[in-house]
């Protein structure tokens, strides 16, 4: 899901030329940034946009646009949870809630300890199990506060 490398200059400087030179070039060299280091650190981006001849805005804009793409480090484990409409209907505002108030962080954020990046998702492709959610890549469906605090408690 995301790598493990530290970020490193001379690492980023590599990966951005072996990608620099594509049709569509930004997209793939974010891609394979975040693939390496778990996220596009600020400097990524400012060396993207030198090698590209773009403005770090316009990095930075693709980076915060997208949401598969992180400007900081995630926590030991991801979990996303399913805001679509089939998951609405079927109650994932209040388990944000929940979510939110055990883990002290909702949607976007990263538990202080650095254990949980907590994520909204748009469809998991789940809605006949809704609401749904993923953790650390794997699927979890019909879910209730209980099932979810078991969940995350399998994580310790």
């Amino acid at each position: 899901m995301h790598g493990s490398e530290p970020w490193s200059a001379e690492r980023g400087a590599e990966i951005i030329e072996r990608h620099r030179h594509g049709e569509g070039a930004l997209l793939p060299l974010l891609h394979a940034v975040q693939a390496a280091f778990g996220h596009v650190p600020e400097d990524a981006v400012r060396m993207a946009a030198a090698a590209l001849n773009l403005s770090r805005a316009e990095v930075f804009g693709v980076v915060s646009f997208y949401h598969d793409f992180r400007a900081a480090p995630a926590g030991r484990h991801v979990l996303k949870l399913c805001q679509a409409e089939a998951c609405q209907a079927m109650g994932c505002r209040a388990l944000t809630a929940h979510v939110t108030e055990r883990l002290g962080v909702g949607p976007g954020g990263t538990t202080g300890d650095g254990r949980v990046t907590v994520e909204a998702t748009y469809c998991l492709g789940l809605c006949a199990t809704a609401p749904s959610a993923m953790l650390d890549g794997q699927v979890l469906g019909r879910l209730t506060p209980a099932r979810l605090d078991a969940a995350l408690e399998r994580l310790a």
